[in-house]
């Protein structure tokens, strides 16, 4: 795309551009129609500027960019962390933050792995992530470390010493 534009395009311009070359670019039809939305959102001021983002609470921000085709909570979040810098950022619904929080807060046997139904649901995650407050962000930094860590622990029942 960036070549069939000579850069970057404008809103404008995925706007005014046909399918075919978007297609012969290699983008599907759905995400055209997300980048069309993008651009139509970008325009009509649902999707904010980088000025006006910084001056947003998160729940407005992600009540505006979801509004975008293809933009869910989860992406939003990821943005607010790791763009962004917000500090007080829980993304539940994370696999990560919710096998983190799994491996750390429950009492699982070490014996077997983690299947779906040992993994909290949001609202557990969301009733425990308000004592951490005002920096869930980094509670997330840690329950994602947490996994980390398991992957390089050694096999259950071994101390990693043989």
């Amino acid at each position: 795309m960036r070549e069939y534009f000579g850069g970057d395009p404008t809103p404008q311009m995925l706007l005014d551009t046909p399918d075919d070359p978007l297609r012969a670019a290699g983008v599907s039809g759905n995400k055209i129609k997300a980048f069309r939305d993008l651009a139509a959102k970008t325009l009509d001021g649902t999707v904010p500027t980088h000025a006006a983002i910084k001056k947003l609470s998160n729940a407005e921000i992600v009540e505006r960019l979801t509004a975008v085709r293809g933009i869910g909570p989860w992406t939003v979040e990821m943005l607010l962390i790791f763009r962004m810098g917000r500090p007080d950022v829980f993304p539940v619904t994370d696999y990560g933050v919710r096998k983190g929080f799994a491996l750390t807060f429950q009492r699982l046997p070490k014996t077997r792995a983690l299947v779906a139904e040992d993994l909290p649901k949001p609202e557990v995650l969301l009733k425990r992530g308000k004592k951490w407050a005002p920096y869930r962000s980094v509670a997330s930094w840690y329950l994602w470390r947490a996994c980390d860590l398991a992957k390089n622990a050694p096999p259950a029942g071994r101390s990693g010493r043989e």
